[in-house]
């Protein structure tokens, strides 16, 4: 391998901070528990040997340490590979091998001053916690957002308590150093960069489960999988967005939504209660009579309340007799239609339409998989969209009484492990042979298919495992053995299929609250994403859809796929967005109902009601 192979992947990370949970089984990079901010997991140490390969940062004292900590486990290979098909072993190799050159000529580490500042926050800290080490630096200075340059901040410093978060603010304050809060580094839209100070949250991981109270109690350093592995230990769930994400961050930012927002909301609909540290270093909660009021909302861009240092989520009750099954439908208009008559009804915890691009990502272990098993769903199978639904034996008995047939868990573990088989040729020809009186997919629900699809398709964890890197399938046949893996109960709950979006190309996410009752507003408003992403030579897809509040309203995603190592695509997306913008400006004024997420940023704890229902006054 070339030093060049080397730093294309350290390039190409997406910074999705998945190798910061353990969501696996695998176990985490042993050298993590040892320094906690970015730069001592592999996305660090691809960003730091991105960083040395431009020549952008000189070999120090942080750099020697967090090259050697790295032990060639190999756990970051098998994490990264799931998620976005890189191979970050190259660059752990590489990294170890430039160092060991550096030493061996002798050459001189480079040991940064101490000043004031740093002096000052290292009382507050220790010194291990607190640094201006162009290593430790550089995995705080950019994210694949194409619309912001790299922004090396002067310092960072990793508190562990909120009195150490308001000390350090009052320090910020005295130095009229400029901040921004970063929790486990997986922001990717160039909201979490500073030219002052970076506050690493990540230290800060309590949870503290309040069963009687239905309410767990988290820091801002806790993930969405963490919290999630943890309430199911009580029995219980949470509302939470993608795994790798902050919890508390995510709150704060622009509010929690997945496909159980069906039913268990938006916004301030989530949490109980909030402890913050406000700008002037003083601290606040949520119930504070005397404290800003956080939960009204104004549609236009707003400042950070503060930093978040604990946070009350709620827990909701898990069934015994939860189960999922998907509905597949040729077309947009009419799996809105049954997604909203779901939610108006009240039938299922958890509802959402997903596309091809979804449904080829999450089942998929490769790119090439994936791009091919999108074009038999919509060529071979007709199937344009899948609306998946969550619920009790009897929501999901009505789900069967309304439509001609499902995918249960049984059909959709078939068709996952068999998944290199079921986009072959013979299979296909087969299928073409068939008659039908209705869509093609209706093939695949038939009574009695189930055998014929197991005997044509030889679905287990080897067949699966035939799609991926030779030396990774053992791996895999072991990971896909587990249950969980083919649950689509346990899948859509811990939600680590969702990291795999930006796989082929760093997704950029368009998010939107839009009127369920309209539907013919969400098939513009998709064609029109669309037409935008093919004028500027961009990929493009429709995201997702999920009902909130009895079908009144629903979130929706459309997504654009850019090449962050690509000036070309990175421009493309920076001439797309003023029309981005300015389309969905227009929807939103002729529209009742529809909201950009842009204008949620920092008020995410808001009342879900002002947010869907409100006129748009301060």
């Amino acid at each position: 391998m070339s030093q060049d192979d080397a730093a294309r992947i350290a390039a190409n990370c997406r910074h999705y901070a998945m190798c910061k949970i353990d969501f696996l089984g695998t176990g985490l990079c042993p050298s993590a528990g040892l320094g906690n901010f970015v730069t001592y997991y592999p996305q660090g140490r691809m960003d730091v040997y991105h960083a040395l390969a431009e020549g952008r940062i000189p070999i120090s004292e942080r750099l020697l340490d967090i090259a050697d900590t790295c032990t060639l486990c190999g756990i970051c290979d098998r994490q990264c590979y799931f998620v976005t098909g890189l191979r970050p072993m190259r660059v752990m190799r590489a990294l170890k091998a430039e160092v060991a050159r550096h030493r061996e000529r002798g050459d001189v580490v480079f040991r940064p001053p101490v000043d004031d500042v740093l002096a000052d926050l290292r009382r507050v800290v220790g010194d291990r916690w607190a640094s201006n080490d162009p290593a430790l630096i550089t995995a705080y200075s950019d994210d694949p957002c194409p619309l912001t340059p790299p922004v090396p901040p002067r310092y960072v410093a990793a508190p562990r308590t909120a009195e150490e978060v308001s000390r350090i603010v009052s320090i910020c304050k005295k130095h009229r150093l400029p901040f921004a809060i970063r929790g486990n580094g997986s922001s990717v839209m160039g909201f979490v960069m500073s030219e002052g100070l970076v506050i690493d949250l990540n230290r800060m991981r309590e949870i503290e489960v309040d069963r009687d109270n239905w309410v767990v109690h988290v820091g801002p350093g806790v993930s969405a999988f963490d919290l999630q592995r943890e309430a199911r230990r009580a029995g219980c769930r949470v509302n939470t967005a993608e795994p790798s994400a902050l919890v508390a961050a995510n709150l704060i930012c622009s509010g929690i939504f997945s496909l159980f927002s069906a039913t268990y909301g938006i916004g301030a609909d989530n949490i109980v209660d909030a402890d913050f540290i406000g700008p002037d270093g003083e601290s606040f909660t949520t119930n504070d009579p005397k404290g800003p009021n956080l939960f009204s909302y104004s549609p236009r861009e707003s400042p950070s309340p503060g930093i978040c240092t604990r946070v009350g989520v709620k827990l909701h009750p898990v069934l015994e007799d939860e189960a999922a099954v998907l509905v597949p439908f040729a077309a947009l208009p009419e799996a809105l239609d049954f997604a909203r008559a779901l939610s108006v009804r009240r039938i299922g915890l958890a509802i959402g339409i997903v596309g091809g691009e979804y449904i080829g990502t999450f089942l998929s272990p490769t790119d090439a998989l994936s791009f091919r098993l999108k074009e038999v769903f919509s060529r071979h199978l007709g199937i344009g969209y899948l609306v998946l639904v969550i619920g009790d034996a009897s929501a999901l008995s009505a789900v069967r009484n309304m439509v001609p047939g499902v995918i249960d868990n049984r059909l959709f573990r078939i068709l996952m492990l068999g998944l290199p088989n079921l986009v072959e040729n013979e299979w296909l020809e087969a299928i073409g042979e068939m008659e039908t009186a209705g869509q093609p997919f209706e093939l695949l629900t038939e009574e009695g298919m189930v055998p014929v699809l197991e005997a044509a398709l030889r679905p287990c964890a080897e067949t699966l495992a035939q799609a991926v890197d030779e030396d990774l399938r053992s791996f895999f046949v072991e990971l896909y053995t587990r249950e969980e893996m083919t649950d689509l109960v346990w899948l859509n709950a811990f939600r680590i299929l969702s990291s795999r979006m930006g796989r082929h190309k760093h997704v950029v996410a368009f998010i939107l609250y839009v009127p369920l009752d309209k539907p013919a507003v969400i098939v513009e408003i998709n064609e029109s994403f669309k037409r935008i992403g093919d004028r500027y030579g961009i990929r493009n897809d429709y995201g997702f859809i999920t009902p909130l509040d009895e079908g009144k309203r629903a979130v929706f995603e459309y997504d654009y796929y850019v090449d962050q190592t690509d000036e070309k695509e990175r421009d493309s997306m920076r001439r797309a967005m003023p029309d981005v913008a300015q389309m969905i400006q227009s929807f939103s004024q002729r529209v009742t109902g529809v909201r950009w997420i842009r204008y949620t940023l920092n008020q995410g704890l808001c009342r879900s009601e002002q947010l869907l229902y409100g006129d748009g006054r301060s």
